[in-house]
């Protein structure tokens, strides 16, 4: 399809990247149903690491099946798919060229409980490349005592992914001794997130949706001198994707938890009036038959679409 005017202006914003990273945003940009209004649903699978089989894919049981998860990303008309090397090598051949992949290089089980959590890298750029993938995708988690060690493995992982031309999607989700469980989605520690995830060179940002509360103390004083609006969750979203370099960084905002689909659908309205990129949205789709995922998926989409 011939690019559109707000696809041009996005990859506009990654003047210094080189033309295959450019190249392989583009396919995302340019798929699915949302191609060409610079709005993206995503689907992520990574749960049957993070949480376990059972926890993940009992409540639908077909999703247990590495292949299920393709066929949804591509009947639903998703932007990409995105999910760790063993359920990417399932289906990559099979599936090839019909679906954007995104490749997630770290992941983290939940069998330890640590204070301060840090994923292990399970797959590589290489991988990625090996696979056909659009991407690689990497989890770092602020206020963990480990951040710093993701930092440095990030800075790495992005440069060895543009010099094969991929750009880099980082889950950005602060947890760990640095914070309370409920700072972890307060809107000043959100947006420092997404903040720090653009400092080190990501091309797209995932985030959880940010709430009223601030946990930084410092921050608070800002917030209030500044009277920056915080009070809905599209004022909140705003105030994520301007800590982006001003929206010149793509975000994106995870489903959360599992709700029901009106629910869901009302935070994404709000999400979208915040000026977000998109959604990224996993076990809300997945857990549910088939049939009802992908109404929801095309509800989704319809309603970044109304606004594009």
């Amino acid at each position: 399809m011939a690019f559109s005017e707000r696809v041009r202006q996005i990859l506009s914003w990654y003047s210094s990247d080189n033309p295959g990273i450019l190249t392989n945003l583009a396919r995302m940009l340019n798929h699915g149903v949302l191609a060409g209004t610079g709005k993206l649903v995503i689907l992520p699978v990574d749960q049957g690491f993070e949480h376990g089989p059972h926890r993940s894919f009992a409540p639908n049981p077909p999703a247990y099946d590495p292949e299920y998860h393709f066929q949804l990303a591509i009947d639903a008309g998703c932007n990409a798919y995105a999910a760790p090397l063993g359920f990417l090598e399932a289906g990559a051949a099979k599936f090839a060229g019909e679906i954007p992949l995104i490749l997630k290089l770290n992941s983290s089980d939940s069998l330890a409980k640590l204070a301060d959590p840090a994923p292990a890298v399970t797959a590589s750029v290489k991988d990625a490349v090996r696979l056909g993938c659009v991407a690689v995708g990497y989890t770092i988690y602020p206020a963990s005592g480990a951040r710093n060690t993701m930092y440095e493995a990030l800075r790495e992982i992005v440069l060895e992914a543009k010099s094969h031309g991929l750009p880099t999607v980082v889950w950005s989700y602060p947890r760990g001794n640095g914070i309370s469980k409920e700072g972890e989605q307060a809107v000043d520690v959100v947006a420092y997130a997404a903040q720090l995830a653009a400092q080190m060179g990501a091309h797209m940002i995932k985030v959880k949706p940010p709430k009223e509360n601030i946990e930084q103390a410092e921050a608070k004083k800002v917030y209030e001198k500044y009277n920056i609006p915080i009070k809905t969750l599209a004022d909140r979203v705003r105030n994520v994707v301007q800590s982006a370099f001003n929206g010149h960084r793509i975000v994106i905002f995870s489903g959360g938890e599992a709700k029901d689909s009106q629910a869901i659908l009302e935070e994404i309205k709000s999400i979208r009036d915040g000026g977000s990129f998109g959604s990224i949205i996993g076990r809300n789709s997945f857990q549910r038959p088939k049939d009802e995922a992908l109404k929801l998926l095309r509800d989704v989409m319809n309603i970044y679409k109304a606004r594009a």
